[in-house]
């Protein structure tokens, strides 16, 4: 596997197990629809968090939330809007992003709750 693909899926690891500290419960992970993949669909609460994880090697080029890009929170919505439909939730929901960036001695894990909204 591809060194990008391994702190990818590192980093997503990393995402679960911060989430399921802060008392999460993980619906899915690599949910796919269509062209989108959600990385991880969670709860806590009423609250569905659809969760975009970031990983980087470096902040050199830009923090990691910044490779969100438009088209890719178009497909985002779309899918979590099958999502919703299909499992009959009524939940509220929010999109997020989990940063992280990987450092010598560790990674540093950033939750941006509310990153992005859908229109």
């Amino acid at each position: 596997m591809a060194q990008h693909n391994e702190l990818g899926k590192k980093g997503e690891e990393l995402a679960v197990d911060f989430l399921l500290q802060k008392k999460y419960s993980i619906l899915e992970r690599n949910y796919r629809f269509d062209k989108a993949e959600v990385d991880i669909i969670a709860q806590k609460g009423d609250t569905l968090a659809v969760i975009e994880v970031k990983t980087r090697s470096t902040k050199d080029f830009g923090n990691p939330q910044d490779f969100v890009k438009p088209k890719q929170i178009q497909r985002l919505v779309k899918a979590v809007d099958k999502y919703i439909t299909t499992n009959h939730l009524e939940v509220e929901v929010r999109f997020d992003i989990i940063a992280i960036v990987k450092f010598e001695k560790g990674y540093e894990v950033e939750h941006l709750e509310n990153a992005f909204y859908h229109f």
